[in-house]
């Protein structure tokens, strides 16, 4: 108990805030051990793209405290890294949550004490713009304050490089290296926004960049047929895409956009509902209710920093919406500019992850463009893209995770939920003027490549024994692998771990990503199930992705029903197998 006191006395010492320097104070004088301990329990780690946390006093937390110890590192790391680090400067920007532009100017503050440029928003921009104008403004690093779809008690600071992607590993450790040599906050050297300002190196990201940042979307049009009687209902979700995103469908030509009221202004306490991720249950019931009360023909939205992307379109019975998967928009988008862009650029190359359906993959190979799969995390597509382009030639024309994220053409390296927007009308409203729907043209998609089902599963394992139990499972997977589930032959074993494919007849590969601890399982048909721990929660993720071919005289909803089915029979029979 005196350990945790005096660990967390020493923190409130160094803290910056007077807030959360309170608040921890608060809790020694409580005696409140257990919410000490949590607080306290080691720094809030930088993990995948930097710090994501929950709001409050404490070194497990997201304070100003972490955010200048992470900022003088980041600086740290850049300085030693690029010469010329200190003029090219850093861009920071920041989202709608609590606490956010106060983190971004604490950041902009840390980046001027160490004789840095921060390029830092003067207003809310989503995620995609800062990744945007990383590229543009020629900086070394961007720095994005969101914790993107979380709940309202959570903030997050996204760390870009130079190339305009999120950074991956050894850029990641290398950071983590400098944070750990980072003296205490209050010891960080710092100047005033004022000072900052007057001395040049604080410098406002201008309109141009938005406006720079629009014109790309643009040209991602493909088709000029007429737009203007499509009807959509949009959502940003209580985010910061309403502006951007209202923007780019109006110059794309579709005037009839009704925003959800409710859910229009920028709000970090997400009144309307708790867990702000189109994903969730109840999470686009308001946008169903509009789009039913005004008639509309697509409900988009994104989530609260604009770079993801949730659509609804008209079912079949005409009653309703249907809320497609991150799978289904995923393909609809790459077959949009796969089979309807009248230029195609010889060498085109589409990229998804691991545990995105395997359709993307039938498609590419069938219309002859080239494919990669990636490591999960939108990360890993842009820097592989990058480097397929840059060894290949070709030209990368999308990628996507089935986790709502889709990214199209090289202006932005990360996902973009706004220019996804944009395309997406922009393809419903082509498809219209051809007589045909979405759900018309995913089942035309279906008929050619395979109807593709997929299906994810989680099993928790909490408590002191939960770490090793998923251990445990993924171990069983690798020494006794199953080599049929139900009518399903496994034909190979992708081993992540070991970075190695193993066929049924023992013929090994070697594959050309990095290590995770991640097992796929091949079945005939091309089927598959992945198996991932969770990197962040107490939980093993499975992936079930299931291929049926469609008789031609069949019709979709009897399809479906046979691929579903048989999708619970491969889902049982592996989680038997697997527990």
């Amino acid at each position: 108990m005196n350990d945790v006191i005096e660990r967390a006395k020493r923190w409130a010492q160094q803290d910056i805030d007077e807030e959360t320097r309170g608040e921890l104070l608060a809790l020694v004088e409580q005696q409140n051990v257990s919410d000490l301990e949590d607080r306290m329990a080691g720094c809030l780690d930088f993990g995948t793209a930097g710090l994501r946390g929950i709001l409050g006093a404490g070194s497990n937390r997201m304070n100003r405290a972490v955010v200048a110890r992470t900022t003088a590192g980041l600086a740290k790391h850049l300085l030693a890294t690029f010469p010329d680090a200190a003029s090219r400067g850093v861009v920071v920007g920041y989202d709608a949550r609590r606490k956010s532009r106060e983190f971004a100017e604490q950041a902009a503050q840390v980046l001027a004490g160490q004789g840095i440029v921060t390029h830092l928003f003067p207003s809310l921009a989503t995620t995609p713009q800062t990744a945007f104008a990383t590229i543009q403004l020629g900086a070394v690093a961007g720095v994005m304050v969101t914790a993107s779809h979380n709940p309202p008690e959570y903030n997050g600071y996204k760390v870009y490089w130079a190339n305009g992607a999120q950074i991956i590993p050894p850029q990641d450790e290398q950071i983590v290296a400098a944070i750990e040599q980072t003296p205490p906050a209050n010891e960080i050297p710092t100047l005033s926004l004022e000072d900052a300002r007057e001395r040049g190196l604080l410098r406002p990201v201008d309109n141009v960049i938005t406006e720079r940042y629009l014109r790309t979307i643009e040209q991602l049009s493909r088709h000029s047929q007429p737009r203007s009687d499509l009807r959509i209902v949009y959502t940003p979700m209580h985010g910061v895409g309403l502006a951007t995103a209202m923007e780019a469908l109006k110059r794309a030509g579709f005037d009839q956009v009704v925003p959800v009221a409710s859910q229009a202004a920028p709000n970090g306490e997400f009144p309307t509902v708790h867990f702000p991720n189109p994903e969730e249950p109840g999470a686009m019931d308001l946008a169903f209710a509009t789009a039913k009360e005004t008639g509309a023909d697509l409900i988009l939205a994104n989530d609260p920093d604009a770079d993801r992307l949730a659509v609804a379109v008209p079912n079949r019975d005409g009653d309703g919406f249907l809320q497609l998967s991150g799978n289904q928009v995923g393909v609809l988008l790459a077959h949009y500019y796969l089979a309807y862009d009248p230029s195609p650029p010889k060498d085109r190359l589409f990229v998804t992850t691991i545990v995105s359906s395997p359709m993307l993959g039938a498609m590419a190979r069938q219309e002859g463009a080239r494919y990669e799969e990636t490591l999960t995390g939108f990360k890993w597509i842009a820097n592989r893209a990058m480097q397929v382009e840059a060894d290949t030639g070709t030209t990368f024309i999308a990628g996507y995770e089935e986790a709502l994220g889709y990214t199209i053409g090289t202006a932005v390296r990360d996902k973009d939920g706004v220019s996804a927007v944009a395309v997406f009308a922009e393809m419903t409203a082509y498809l219209r003027s051809q007589g045909r729907s979405i759900l018309d043209e995913l089942e035309l998609m279906y008929r050619k490549y395979g109807l593709y089902v997929s299906r994810q599963v989680s099993r928790w394992h909490r408590g002191l024994d939960g770490a090793q139990r998923i251990q445990q499972i993924m171990a069983k997977l690798r020494a006794a692998p199953p080599s049929r589930l139900e009518d399903f032959d496994v034909v190979a074993v992708r081993d992540y771990q070991q970075q190695l494919r193993t066929q049924r007849d023992g013929t090994r590969t070697t594959l050309d990503l990095p290590k995770s601890n991640v097992l796929s399982f091949e079945l005939e048909g091309g089927s598959r199930i992945v198996a991932r721990p969770s990197g962040t929660e107490p939980k093993i993720k499975f992936y079930f992705d299931h291929r049926e071919v469609m008789h031609p005289e069949e019709s979709l909803p009897s399809a479906e029903k046979r691929a579903n089915e048989r999708l619970d029979r491969l889902v049982n029979a592996f989680l038997q197998a697997a527990e």
